[in-house]
């Protein structure tokens, strides 16, 4: 608008100075020019318009690209973030899985051992057995049987051929059996023996020193511990005496037939799995 009022203002002034002076022709040309000044002023106008409206538009487009910016400064600021702990995450997760990997390979190992020496206690049972039926078979028709159980060997003498009844003094077929049994174990150094001495559920009566089954099962299995020691020579320190009076029956019928079975000396042979036990604390 100031443009425009300033070209009135300077034409207004040529106008009267030219009424004065000029001719009637150049007066039209004046007045032309006018027309054309004015027109330029407002083509001028309306490009500043345009102009002032492109840069204002252009300020708010900037403003919203500036915007747009910051959040994605901030978006990368978190993303960084994030992917710097994932990288610290994974970089521990790979070294516990590492380690994982490690123990597990140590545990692996240490179970193949554990299963070879489970795999040679069971094939040095087996022969055991096997040797034990062999030397004692002349005796298996007298009520001595050789079983395994739970990875040991059980040699089981009824109380008829160790001793006369209610004794603890151990007789002259039985000291043959004990004395075939100690000829393989003493070629055995490997195993441990655990001597139990078994009754009926029948009291002890007029027994003298022996007053219960308790006693009568101590005793007749310190008897057969002491008959391997001393006179077979078997090392004391492979061999354990327990009494287990009544509560061990292998038949619990109430028959005169299941007393018999009950009334047993069991020999219980286990190889040594000192080995084992030092893997197994390792």
């Amino acid at each position: 608008m100031k443009i425009k009022y300033f070209l009135f203002a300077l034409f207004l002034s040529i106008t009267l100075h030219s009424c004065v002076v000029l001719s009637t022709k150049k007066y039209k040309a004046m007045l032309s020019q006018r027309d054309s000044l004015f027109s330029r002023s407002a083509n001028l106008e309306e490009e500043l318009a345009k102009l002032q409206s492109d840069t204002a538009r252009l300020h708010r487009e900037l403003a919203g690209l500036r915007h747009d910016l910051a959040d994605q400064q901030a978006g990368y600021t978190t993303l960084k973030g994030n992917y710097d702990a994932l990288n610290t995450n994974y970089g521990s997760a790979s070294s516990k899985v590492s380690q994982l990997s490690s123990d597990l390979q140590k545990r692996e190992k240490r179970l193949r051992e554990v299963e070879d020496i489970l795999r040679k206690r069971d094939e040095a049972t087996n022969a055991l057995k096997d040797k034990l039926q062999k030397a004692l078979l002349g005796f298996q028709q007298n009520g001595l049987t050789v079983d395994i159980r739970n990875g040991k060997v059980y040699v089981s003498l009824t109380d008829k051929l160790l001793f006369p009844s209610g004794s603890i003094v151990i007789d002259e077929r039985g000291k043959a059996a004990l004395k075939q049994l100690a000829a393989v174990l003493n070629k055995e150094p490997d195993i441990n023996m655990a001597v139990e001495g078994h009754t009926d559920d029948k009291k002890v009566i007029n027994l003298g020193q022996i007053k219960d089954n308790w006693d009568l099962s101590v005793l007749r299995a310190t008897s057969v511990t002491r008959y391997l020691t001393e006179v077979e020579k078997i090392d004391p320190h492979r061999l354990t005496a327990t009494g287990k009076s009544e509560y061990q029956p292998i038949d619990p019928a109430d028959s005169n037939d299941a007393r018999t079975k009950n009334r047993r000396i069991e020999i219980v042979l286990s190889p040594k799995l000192d080995e084992l036990y030092n893997l197994i604390k390792k």
